[in-house]
């Protein structure tokens, strides 16, 4: 399989939870500004969509997606426990988070990422973030991953995206157990493993 990334985008969720499963990709880096892969291809001709992640599979389909994706790659290690069975109500609780995650964390930085928003948006935008930070600090202040004791998949794609708090100086030390849950998922080996090929840390 070939993941086709940019390092620090939402891609890291799949890249994650591959490493997670045990599942060897190929990663092809992709500059999204130019749509262009690391090998000179054009983006937009491999997705139509124009952004990551996007995953070839070994059939030679594309499957894009986030929150598909990572369902996909749990689903093909099942006894990792990165995703509850199929059919489960677990499984739909996964879904819901992972739907949460997708529809107020990861598109609610949208406007953040536009240089042109207005200030005031910006300041807007924050605040809805920080409502949705105070929902999850109060959910991993009873248990350490969004599903409870074990690591998910959900875990992977907040993790990812929590983390663009770096990229717009957004202090997240008050949600005291969201920071804890960040904290925690970072120091997974196979997560520390993802940053240090996309680039976003020092080997140890």
């Amino acid at each position: 399989m070939k993941l086709y990334y940019t390092p620090g985008a939402c891609s890291l969720a799949p890249h994650i939870v591959a490493r997670e499963a045990g599942l060897p990709v190929t990663l092809v880096k992709v500059d999204l500004a130019k749509h262009l892969t690391e090998t000179g291809e054009n983006f937009r001709a491999i997705n139509p969509k124009g952004y990551v992640p996007a995953i070839a599979l070994q059939d030679g389909s594309l499957l894009t997606e986030a929150a598909a994706i990572i369902q996909y790659l749990a689903d093909q290690q099942p006894g990792t426990g990165l995703a509850p069975a199929n059919g489960t109500t677990e499984r739909y609780r996964l879904i819901e988070w992972l739907t949460f995650i997708s529809s107020e964390i990861h598109k609610g930085f949208g406007p953040l990422w536009n240089p042109s928003t207005p200030d005031a948006t910006k300041a807007a935008t924050k605040d809805r973030l920080a409502t949705r930070f105070a929902y999850l600090d109060e959910v991993l202040g009873k248990q350490p991953f969004l599903m409870g004791e074990t690591f998910t998949i959900a875990d992977a794609y907040l993790f990812t995206v929590v983390n663009w708090t770096n990229f717009h100086a957004i202090d997240i030390s008050s949600f005291k157990n969201l920071s804890a849950f960040m904290a925690r998922v970072a120091e997974r080996p196979k997560v520390q493993e993802a940053l240090v090929a996309e680039g976003l840390k020092q080997a140890a």
